[in-house]
């Protein structure tokens, strides 16, 4: 099964992409994962996207998806996979098509931006720790909200277009959350 998740910062891909992927037994690919562990090790990528991640921007669409195939290509995606973060334009969307890449599923997270901006006040991360990231500060997050309705939120109606989107309402715990988007999978899948 190849499945993106889609939705505005905070909206709690990465947590479900989680779970789907111990559901399903198929890796979870977060974009912003494979970039953060760039600027951490200090690679030319990584210090090329700190600068845009920093702002709340975008990162180039060529290092985007140079790191997308090169991540598609190993072995443990041969039976499927899920993106976090990535498409997040219909460039990059008509790229990866165009690298033969196909989606089977393309769940948009739902939520109020409201509720995002509550929610990244703070994240728990698995111990139960209060953590905030350097780009999850208000005037941040504001900006990050701004460009996924400009530049991302477009896709739903691209994958609308192609038959393979299926909305998923914030439904509050995230087990109600997962157990709703599990359903539609198992369904078509």
């Amino acid at each position: 099964m190849k499945l993106i998740l889609l939705g505005a910062p905070g909206a709690g891909k990465g947590t479900q992409a989680a779970v789907i992927s111990r559901e399903l037994g198929i890796p979870a690919i977060s974009t912003g994962n494979i970039l953060r562990a760039a600027i951490q090790e200090g690679t030319p990528t990584g210090m090329k996207a700190k600068t845009y991640m920093d702002e709340g921007h975008l990162v180039p669409d060529e290092v985007i998806i140079g790191i997308i195939k090169e991540r598609l290509a190993e072995p443990d995606c041969a039976k499927g996979f899920i993106l976090d973060g990535v498409p997040r334009t219909i460039a990059q969307a008509e790229a990866l098509e165009a690298a033969g890449i196909k989606f089977d599923h393309v769940v948009s997270l739902e939520i109020a931006d409201a509720t995002i901006m509550e929610r990244m006040s703070g994240r728990r991360v698995c111990g139960g720790e209060l953590v905030t990231r350097k780009d999850d500060k208000p005037e941040t997050v504001k900006n990050r909200l701004a460009v996924y309705h400009r530049e991302t939120e477009p896709l739903k109606d691209f994958y609308r277009e192609r038959g393979v989107l299926y909305p998923v309402e914030d439904m509050g715990p995230v087990e109600a959350t997962s157990k709703a988007i599990l359903a539609i999978l198992r369904q078509d899948g």
